[in-house]
């Protein structure tokens, strides 16, 4: 994939896939016939990884720590993994794109009435007490 395309496929800009690259957090092979930047499936994953890692607050140099570990294949990490500190809001993050998941699922089943409001899920993802659908029952989700 070329650098547009993986961006694409990655849900990102081109701009960010060429930060990370400059940061060494992607490594592209270049093609030889004309000199592109080509990308891998394995650099979607990488490309994902550290979406999620920054939507978490996790900085750059944290997240190239984490991935040196991945390509060196260590087993055991030397110091404090950063995501440790972030377990628990990985967890409430993981908990708000569901519920907001359900919530668009209602919308485009035109279930609002069986559901909450749209005042209601962004108050308690202010509030942190988020609202769930009670009759959801649901395995898809």
């Amino acid at each position: 994939m070329r650098v547009s395309e993986l961006a694409q496929t990655g849900g990102v800009t081109a701009e960010t896939v060429r930060h990370y690259t400059r940061e060494g957090l992607l490594q592209p092979h270049r093609d030889p016939r004309n000199g592109y930047q080509l990308y891998d499936i394995e650099s979607l994953g990488r490309l994902r990884f550290i979406d999620c890692l920054r939507s978490l607050g996790v900085s750059l140099p944290e997240i190239k720590q984490i991935l040196s570990w991945a390509d060196q294949g260590t087993a055991e990490f030397i110091e404090p993994v950063p995501l440790a500190t972030q377990r628990g809001r990985l967890y409430l993050r993981a908990q708000e794109f569901q519920v907001i998941a359900r919530w668009i699922d209602n919308m485009n089943q035109d279930k609002m009435t069986e559901s909450f409001s749209l005042k209601e899920l962004i108050e308690s993802l202010g509030t942190g007490k988020l609202v769930f659908e009670a009759n959801d029952s649901r395995s898809d989700h």
